[in-house]
């Protein structure tokens, strides 16, 4: 599989950046911008275009929902998910209604990550191939 790059991972928490930093480089990821906040995220964004943005949720200024929307005015396409350790139905509504691609939460354990993230970059005209 090749991932679309660079792989943004933005996420206020050092910790959680570089430990979705190793998932992704499992998947064969070479380069990976980190942002530790949603604005640091859209003025990196306007430079480098990322092909994949893992994006925390809740971060302090502006968060990840305003973000997502702000990323969605400048690249309709670029696949995001979004990351949280806190759940509700009105969050998952509101992060899909608002263009997310997917949904994880921090706690989900690194191989059901990985499958996630494989199963949203691998283009439907490749699952559906016979081998």
């Amino acid at each position: 599989m090749i991932l679309p790059e660079p792989i943004f991972i933005v996420d206020d928490e050092i910790h959680i950046r570089r430990f979705l930093g190793l998932l992704v480089r499992q998947l064969g990821a070479t380069r990976i911008v980190e942002a530790a906040s949603g604005d640091q995220a859209l003025e990196l964004f306007a430079r480098e275009r990322p092909g994949l943005v893992l994006l925390d949720i809740n971060m302090p200024g502006r968060s990840g929902i305003e973000t997502l929307r702000e990323i969605r005015t400048l690249d309709a396409e670029v696949p995001v998910v979004m990351l949280t350790s806190l759940t509700s139905r009105q969050i998952i509504e509101e992060t899909m209604s608002s263009g997310a691609d997917s949904f994880i939460r921090k706690d989900t354990p690194s191989q059901e990550i990985i499958r996630i993230l494989k199963e949203l970059l691998t283009p439907a005209s490749l699952e559906n191939e016979a081998p």
